[in-house]
């Protein structure tokens, strides 16, 4: 009956058609013709109402030759094909919702999970430890109502409704359907808990540390319904072929007609001139390759950019984050004058929790690990890609390169560093204190993407980065990278994207001050940026798991959906042009033309559909042996990536 109600016309054809079925059989043919024309006609004019509108808005379609071929076979007294016609293009629409929402599963599952309410504890979570146990200390409301410091339950086997701090002493999370992370995640107390996560076997609590809007989930279902709605210029090229491909039609049955002498001829080939491979297609195959895309964890906002992927040529690359793991370590300290190690590395530290640049973070851990306290500034300023200069008792303390603490402070010696390591330098009351030696070594799967890169056409790689020239040529040597360009501003990575001859380029980063050239790239991806930064909203596609992997996916996503979409297309008017050839000389009457025509749709979908598959069975790359699961908290990932 849902199916019914939903599809009226189908409904109605159906017990037209068993009507007149009834009423032949019954020997009623002139009653039957009468009833059958009478029906076809009203719905050709209802089509014809409504391309007419399409038409008067500037928009060309092909239901000409739905119109067409039902007046035609009603003038020439196919009254029975004419109702055919009629269900063919009713059950028509019934199978391209079914076409998209096949290739729309993965995009759709992720909305239908939009977490709704979340039980809150009561009196802001002083409820105690037992709160996770008793039902009466907690409310259900609205997650839009949540604040940021609720404690929340979350109760086995319900979806993390919003981002925050797991409290419990341990959890485990199932992330498959954000991160394309097939085995679940376990966290422990004070990490980061990503909203439409699944929760495991045991009930939890959390601290919310972001409001609905901002937090990952609804960041990623926003651009979830952006790609879903988007339409990829190839489906506007397929459309354009309808003008050709009608007057095709119209040719070959005016042919057909003369050398027959019949205007049956013309009825019998308007019948099989299907126009599924134009019109279904093409979208069914880009949203296929969207939810492939979003099952493994790549957000591609607009069906056009699969295009553009299939066609890379220049791959550019930001290092910190990208190409390295982003979480440099600390492997020594340099002291100068009379500063001790601790007391260098906790002015640093004290000064870096003003910035958000990726290498501050590494910093304060180092500095946690061993112990130290950091003292609060009266004032500070992060200078960008530069370093932080911040006051503490009417001291100056000056963090980062060189060239800039040199400003502030006197006698700042570069030290020697090894292969893949750099430093940070730290001034203090105009006294040079000495340098922070750290290491970010290369991701593991980092060799790996380029050459898959290279061998999907990605000819030219290029790595942009503000470090300084030595670590950067020491990494792209490990990358097998072909281009270096070091010590680079935002402006600077965004003029050597400019000037990249072989397009399309694509720009991989993660940071804040990618964001610049992420956008101004053909095809902008942010790693791991789960919806939620800056390089994120102006990245074209989004991986959401922290893999660099995921960029040849994506590549190799789609090439794969192009292929499959001019297959579909091609294929489907190859099948229709020979149905019309064979209708043209006689061979294909017009109730048998009718059924043709929706083999030849199913055919179409049903390839289209294959845009959902992988085409290669290979096995799933691993993560590096050694490296944990990630479990930086939602709320810091990526932080900004500026002086590198």
């Amino acid at each position: 009956m849902k199916i019914a109600l939903r599809y009226p016309l189908v409904t109605g054809t159906v017990a037209a058609l068993l009507a007149v079925i009834l009423l032949l059989a019954s020997g009623q043919e002139a009653i039957a013709r009468i009833a059958a024309s009478i029906y076809a006609l009203t719905v050709a004019a209802y089509l014809a109402v409504g391309m007419v509108r399409r038409l008067v808005g500037g928009q060309w379609g092909i239901d000409i030759l739905a119109v067409t071929a039902i007046v035609s076979t009603v003038l020439v007294g196919e009254f029975v094909a004419s109702m055919i016609i009629v269900l063919m293009m009713a059950g028509g629409t019934a199978l391209e919702d079914y076409a998209a929402g096949r290739a729309k599963k993965e995009l759709t599952s992720l909305l239908e999970r939009v977490p709704q309410t979340a039980h809150r504890e009561r009196n802001g979570g002083a409820a105690g430890s037992h709160a996770a146990e008793t039902d009466s200390q907690h409310e259900d409301v609205a997650a839009t109502d949540v604040e940021v410091g609720d404690i929340l339950l979350v109760r086995p086997g319900e979806v993390v409704p919003l981002d925050g701090l797991l409290l419990s002493e341990s959890g485990t999370f199932d992330e498959s359907s954000l991160t394309g992370e097939s085995l679940p995640v376990e966290r422990a107390a004070g990490e980061g808990l990503m909203s439409g996560s699944l929760n495991g076997q045991a009930a939890i609590r959390m601290q919310v540390t972001a409001l609905m809007e901002d937090s990952q989930y609804s960041r990623i279902v926003a651009l979830v319904k952006e790609a879903a709605d988007s339409k990829s210029p190839m489906v506007r090229l397929a459309d354009r072929y309808a003008v050709p491909f009608t007057a095709l039609a119209y040719v070959l049955g005016a042919i057909g007609w003369i050398v027959s002498g019949s205007p049956v001829r013309f009825a019998e080939v308007l019948v099989v001139a299907t126009p599924c491979p134009l019109l279904i297609a093409a979208p069914v195959a880009f949203l296929g390759g969207m939810s492939r895309a979003a099952r493994g964890g790549i957000i591609v906002k607009y069906a056009g950019v699969l295009e553009q992927l299939s066609r890379i040529k220049t791959v550019a690359f930001d290092k910190t984050g990208t190409l390295t793991y982003g979480r440099p370590s600390l492997v020594g300290i340099r002291t100068a004058g009379s500063f001790t190690e601790d007391r260098v590395l906790g002015l640093a530290a004290s000064a870096e929790q003003y910035s958000s640049h990726v290498l501050a973070a590494s910093v304060m851990d180092a500095a946690r690990s061993r112990g130290l306290v950091f003292e609060s500034a009266t004032e500070a300023t992060e200078f960008a890609t530069h370093g932080v200069r911040a006051r503490f008792d009417g001291r100056d303390v000056v963090v980062g390169k060189p060239n800039f603490v040199s400003e502030s402070a006197a006698g700042v010696v570069e030290t020697e560093l090894a292969s893949g390591e750099l430093a940070i330098y730290v001034g203090v009351a105009g006294e040079f204190a000495g340098a922070l030696v750290m290491s970010d070594p290369i991701r593991g799967e980092t060799r790996r993407t380029v050459a898959e890169l290279r061998e999907l056409g990605a000819t030219r790689t290029v790595m942009l980065t503000g470090d300084a020239l030595a670590t950067a040529e020491h990494i792209a040597a490990e990358a097998g990278l072909t281009d270096v360009r070091a010590e680079c501003l935002p402006p600077d990575k965004v003029e050597a994207v400019r000037s990249l001859p072989r397009r399309p380029v694509m720009m991989v980063g993660d940071g804040v001050n990618d964001a610049p050239v992420l956008a101004v790239a053909d095809v902008g991806i942010a790693m791991g940026a789960r919806g939620s930064t800056a390089a994120g909203e102006s990245a074209d596609v989004v991986i959401i798991l922290d893999d660099l992997s995921k960029v040849a996916s994506a590549v190799r996503i789609g090439q794969r959906t192009v292929k499959v979409a001019l297959q579909s297309i091609w294929i489907g008017i190859a099948l229709s042009v020979a149905l019309m050839l064979a209708a043209a000389a006689g061979y294909v009457p017009a109730i048998a033309g009718a059924l043709s025509q929706e083999v030849v749709d199913l055919a179409t979908i049903l390839n289209a559909l294959r845009a959902l598959g992988s085409g290669t069975r290979t096995p799933r790359p691993g993560r590096p042996a050694g490296r944990p699961s990630p479990r930086t908290p939602a709320s810091r990932l990526p932080r900004s990536a500026g002086r590198s």
